[in-house]
């Protein structure tokens, strides 16, 4: 399915592009919209307020998934929302269980962030079954910064201009968008 991406501004990308055409799991065009929109209007169209960048990559992901506890909104009271580390995270009592769901409450605060790319591997069974279920791509070695291009994995995020992510895509789907 053909999705056409139409943003504020485009980078790293050719001069002029503010729009994205989506193929699959990979980018099909990167242009001005315009000229998009002429050649693939057949496509599902979705605007952003924003600037379209390719996604990013999080180096500290295995001490932020594995060494840290993020809370349920509902222990916010109790917990706060910071991620619990060190001895608030030893008195937890942590089980196989709450380490899935912590995972799965902070690989979503990743995608809030833009991240589509995580370094591992991973130790603990619940949290590597949890980043595996997420769709976020795990890398041993940092990747090379590549621009958004045809035939390119369609790995991006949309940043508002004062920074705020406003949408994830990992292999052509949206995992995050802020409503």
């Amino acid at each position: 399915m053909l999705t056409l991406h139409q943003v504020a501004a485009v980078r790293p990308a050719p001069e002029g592009a503010d729009a994205v055409v989506v193929d699959g799991a990979r980018i099909a065009a990167v242009g001005p919209y315009a000229e998009l929109y002429a050649a693939y209007g057949h496509a599902r169209v979705r605007r952003w307020d924003g600037v379209l960048t390719p996604g990013r990559y999080e180096p500290d992901a295995v001490a932020l998934l594995e060494s840290a506890y993020w809370p349920d909104p509902r222990e916010a009271d109790e917990l706060g929302t910071d991620p619990l580390t060190g001895a608030a995270l030893d008195r937890l009592g942590m089980t196989d269980t709450r380490w899935g769901h912590s995972a799965r409450r902070g690989l979503q605060r990743l995608l809030a962030t833009g991240t589509t790319t995580l370094a591992g591997p991973f130790t603990h069974p619940s949290v590597r079954t949890a980043v595996t279920r997420s769709g976020i791509k795990v890398v041993t070695a940092a990747p090379p910064e590549a621009p958004l291009a045809p035939a390119a994995s369609a790995d991006f995020a949309i940043f508002t201009e004062g920074g705020t992510c406003v949408a994830t895509a990992i292999e052509g789907r949206l995992l995050f968008r802020r409503r």
